[in-house]
């Protein structure tokens, strides 16, 4: 095996890791951060899946990009749970999208309360481009609101 190594002991070693079976390292968090995120107080509804029923919107800071979301919440979704998000954007009619939950993160000093983090998914071209151009007009309000003159 030793033949089909070239060159110093640290090419040597870097061929013998790159040559590894092993699956891929996960991505890195600023990895998945494809997309530019705003945090905006948005009217949100978060249920599970199989829920179809047409529950309540509530009113909180949303960390939005076209990639996903992260939001404060009551309840304690587990991981690679699928959740439907209704968003509520600019007089638009309500956006749905499927939403996998990543982590969901307990929040120490507020007892119930959690950190959701998750990803849309199921989402195509169409509604992606949709979602872009919504945190964009989001941010334009934002900085139209703070720093015109």
């Amino acid at each position: 095996m030793r033949d089909q190594w070239i060159g110093t002991p640290i090419l040597d070693i870097l061929v013998l890791i790159m040559a590894s079976e092993s699956p891929p390292s996960p991505s890195s968090p600023r990895d998945r951060r494809e997309f530019y995120r705003i945090t905006s107080t948005l009217s949100i509804r978060l249920q599970p899946e199989a829920d179809t029923s047409d529950g309540p919107f509530s009113t909180i800071p949303v960390n939005l990009s076209a990639g996903g979301i992260g939001v404060t919440v009551h309840t304690a979704f587990q991981a690679n749970d699928i959740l439907v998000c209704t968003l509520l954007l600019a007089d638009q009619e309500p956006f749905r999208a499927y939403l996998e939950v990543l982590r969901v993160d307990p929040i120490h000093n507020q007892p119930h309360t959690f950190r959701l983090h998750g990803r849309f998914i199921r989402m195509n071209a169409q509604e992606r481009e949709f979602l872009v151009r919504r945190i964009l007009h989001l941010q334009r309000e934002h900085l139209n609101k703070h720093y015109s003159a």
